[in-house]
């Protein structure tokens, strides 16, 4: 037997189905072991990590030793990133495999998976470097960093490489606005009986210094013109690429703007169409396509009678992108339809037609531009009037009203403004004209997804870790979302005001620098432990300067007490202290044995009925990946996801003591577009 492990266990069904029955598919639901939760768990000068099994870990790894045992090769097809490769390491040093075969694909198809088979090759130890070194970069700054910056402040707080400079961007903006004092400015329109218009152009009424005319009389002269003469009358044609095929970045806003989707959302949609088969991997930074794909692509344009470009366009990728995938893209672009609930579906629907319209050849516009020039106060007053008329759609075949063929950046049609075809000299008479009064605006809050895209133009965070960034600002609640968007909170403003200027990671070009260090590892230009000593340094230097700028109170160990566990009699501990998002005081008794792990309310300063943390089954949330604990309510038992509060899933317990997970039903597929 064939021993095949993936990550998800989502792809299970679908990849054993391709091997067939002298393979054994398995998952190991994401990482089986991390760097230790009570202690910084690195050990210096080499920065070597010490790992330990998670919770979960724990149980999948007893589970897989023996199918490894059974097996007579062992196969590892965790996901095509760096924390797939870390993924596949670790189940290589905790399972005691000797040389496992690597195989990576980036869409879950027959021949996918097929090919991928033929072609194992070793396990690539830079990737995982790469990953480690982001793991302990992370580690650092959250040990070494939090404590400090909570005593400074009073509460818990907490900080991290990467999510600190997302929380400043969402300050900064905020106060951006707060800050913004509108200016009111004026312009001229004049109107044309052939229901066109002309825009008087200020800039040559400015005076020095000025961005704006703020002389409201001027402005009110200028729209009160009528005889004009045509001072230039030009015709030109102007063209719209499609935008181009999805990164994970750009997905995340197109779902935003379209769908009104999360980031968070997104990502979960996109994992469910992929491990369906639907879609290729969709933590990607390039926004190019296979050949093979661009092929089949051209060739389904062609059936169906839709212009195509001439040549097969590619992108320019952003600065730092590693483009070890392709863009995300169907697999199979003759299927019009895809996915189990509509969410899905209309995520594939969004996904297939930017697919199809980047092959597609341009939008083509016929262009009239007319400037008219009047007298006013001695002086020539220029007026501009332009008008375009689509000529050929090109890839606006596909649709010119969908929203999801639009994001924050692609084209949108200029307003109608029938322009008629007019002569050099030619002299005109307004039927009317009006003054424009303008106000400056503030720039607009973040949303989640334009967020996404400001860390990815500034180069902080890759694809696998945009959405995880959002969200962990949220749950902390350094911002939260107002209407749709982003508004930080006091918590978020008092940790970006006491770390900027204190520690280099929330400046963000060093982020964006150590950002890509980490790529330099990856790629086996630099040195695990060379960028780590570094980093480490600069750290603790920055550490010592700002305890000693905020020495605050030192941290209390908890205080021992007479009273024993009931658990297992070990002496309790005093827990208390101030909460983290600073709404009051927790109070408690610990064992102080953390193996026990049991918790007591303080009853009037003795500790109450012993609240043990209730063991993790062997059973996986359906919604998350992690473990489920079966629980007590006054209404009976249940089973709910270990991830509480961030995963809220609960199941019924049936009558063999299991948890009653939902069966998936297929929602009635989209009809043709």
């Amino acid at each position: 037997m064939n021993l095949l492990i993936l990550e998800s266990p989502g792809k299970v069904k679908k990849v054993q189905s391709y091997l067939g029955n002298d393979w054994k598919v398995v998952a190991s639901v994401g990482h089986v072991r991390d760097l230790p939760e009570r202690e910084i768990g690195v050990a210096l000068p080499d920065f070597t990590p010490t790992y330990t099994p998670t919770e979960r870990g724990k149980d999948v790894l007893k589970r897989l030793k023996g199918l490894v045992a059974a097996a007579s090769a062992v196969y590892l097809a965790t996901d095509p990133d760096r924390e797939g490769e870390a993924i596949a390491w670790h189940l290589t040093d905790a399972l005691g495999l000797n040389k496992p075969k690597r195989v990576t694909y980036g869409e879950i198809t027959a021949a996918a998976v097929q090919a991928a088979i033929k072609a194992p090759r070793s396990l690539d130890m830079d990737l995982v470097a790469a990953q480690e070194a982001r793991r302990v970069l992370d580690r650092f700054c959250g040990y070494l960093v939090s404590g400090p910056l909570s005593r400074a402040a009073g509460i818990r707080l907490s900080a991290g490489r990467v999510q600190s400079p997302a929380v400043r961007l969402v300050v900064e903006r905020e106060r951006h606005i707060k800050n913004f004092v509108s200016v009111t400015h004026y312009g001229a329109e004049l109107a044309f009986t052939e229901g066109w218009s002309a825009t008087w152009l200020t800039k040559p009424w400015l005076e020095d210094g000025q961005e704006y005319l703020l002389d409201k009389t001027l402005a009110e002269t200028a729209a009160a013109l009528r005889s004009v003469s045509v001072r230039e009358c030009k015709e030109s044609e102007s063209r719209t690429a499609p935008p181009a095929p999805f990164t994970t970045s750009s997905l995340q806003q197109a779902a935003s703007n379209a769908l009104k989707y999360t980031p968070k959302q997104t990502m979960q949609l996109a994992q469910k169409l992929y491990e369906g088969g639907h879609i290729t991997y969709m933590r990607t930074d390039s926004p190019n396509l296979s050949e093979e794909a661009i092929s089949s692509i051209r060739a389904f344009c062609t059936a169906q009678g839709w212009p195509l470009v001439e040549k097969p366009r590619t992108w320019k990728s952003k600065e730092g992108a590693q483009e070890a995938h392709e863009a995300v893209r169907p697999t199979h672009i003759e299927v019009e339809d895809a996915g189990e609930t509509t969410d899905e579906q209309a995520l594939y629907h969004l996904i297939r037609l930017r697919t199809l319209a980047s092959q597609l050849a341009d939008a083509v516009y016929d262009v009239r531009t007319v400037r008219l020039s009047a007298e006013l106060h001695g002086k020539e007053a220029t007026f501009e009037a332009k008008g375009r008329v689509l000529r050929e759609l090109g890839w606006k075949i596909l649709t010119t009203t969908d929203a999801a063929m639009q994001d924050e950046e692609a084209d949108t049609d200029a307003p109608e403004n029938p322009v008629p075809m007019l002569t050099e000299g030619q002299s005109l008479e307004a039927s009317g004209g009006k003054l424009l009064t303008k106000k400056t605006k503030p720039p607009t809050r973040f949303s989640e997804a334009s967020l996404v895209r400001e860390l990815e133009n500034r180069g902080i965070g890759r694809p696998a870790t945009f959405a995880a960034i959002v969200d962990t600002i949220l749950k902390r609640e350094y911002v939260r979302v107002e209407k749709r968007f982003l508004v930080s909170t006091p918590l978020g403003e008092q940790v970006v005001d006491l770390l900027t200027g204190a520690f280099s990671f929330l400046d963000f070009e060093f982020t964006k620098t150590m950002e890509a260090s980490l790529d330099a590892i990856a790629e086996g230009k630099a040195a695990y432990k060379e960028v780590m000593t570094k980093a480490h340094a600069q750290l603790m230097r920055e550490v010592s300067t700002f305890t000693a700028k905020y020495p605050g109170q030192e941290r209390t160990a908890p205080e021992p007490t007479d009273f024993a566990c009931k658990v297992c009699g070990k002496p309790l501990v005093h827990m208390k202290g101030q909460r983290r998002d600073g709404s009051g005081e927790y109070d408690f008794f610990a064992c102080s044995d953390r193996a026990c792990n049991t918790s007591y309310p303080n009853a009037d300063g003795r500790p109450g009925e012993p609240r043990k943390k209730a063991p993790v089954s062997k059973f996986i949330c359906k919604s998350c990946g992690k473990p489920l604990v079966r629980r007590e309510s006054a209404k009976g038992a249940f089973f709910g996801c270990s991830g509480y509060p961030n995963c809220k899933q609960l199941y019924q317990i049936t009558e063999d003591g299991k948890p009653d997970f939902p069966a998936s039903s297929k929602t009635k597929k989209r009809g043709k577009q």
